[in-house]
């Protein structure tokens, strides 16, 4: 069976980056994103992965950097080799691979819950 090792940067805003390697199971036709769904479900759930699949190419959710390239996960095919994965670089970093999609200012206000009544 061949494997594909994906090389991930960890770790959050202002301390030192980490990168984790995990073996996945290859199989041609994946993408990049079900190697990462592979490692959260069977290896390490903590892992932080943005991706919301309604619409193929269309979220623009799972964008990264896939071997120092900007692709998306859900359309860059896994391959049977290391594959280094890295935020985007010029979006704020929230955790792992999760970066803030949109400026604050584009941001929806916080939910506050409605008092008891």
């Amino acid at each position: 069976m061949s494997v594909a090792t994906l090389s991930i940067h960890r770790g959050i805003a202002g301390e030192a980056p980490r990168r984790d390697r995990f073996d996945v199971p290859f199989e041609p036709g994946q993408s990049v994103l079900d190697g990462l769904r592979r490692v959260r479900e069977t290896v390490d759930p903590s892992l932080a992965v943005r991706y919301a699949c309604l619409s193929a190419n269309a979220c623009k959710e799972c964008m990264m950097l896939v071997d120092g390239k900007v692709g998306y996960a859900c359309t860059v095919r896994l391959e049977a080799r290391e594959m280094r994965l890295d935020p985007l670089p010029n979006k704020p970093l929230l955790r792992d691979l999760v970066t803030a999609i949109a400026p604050p200012d584009e941001r929806p206000p916080k939910q506050v819950p409605a008092p008891d009544a």
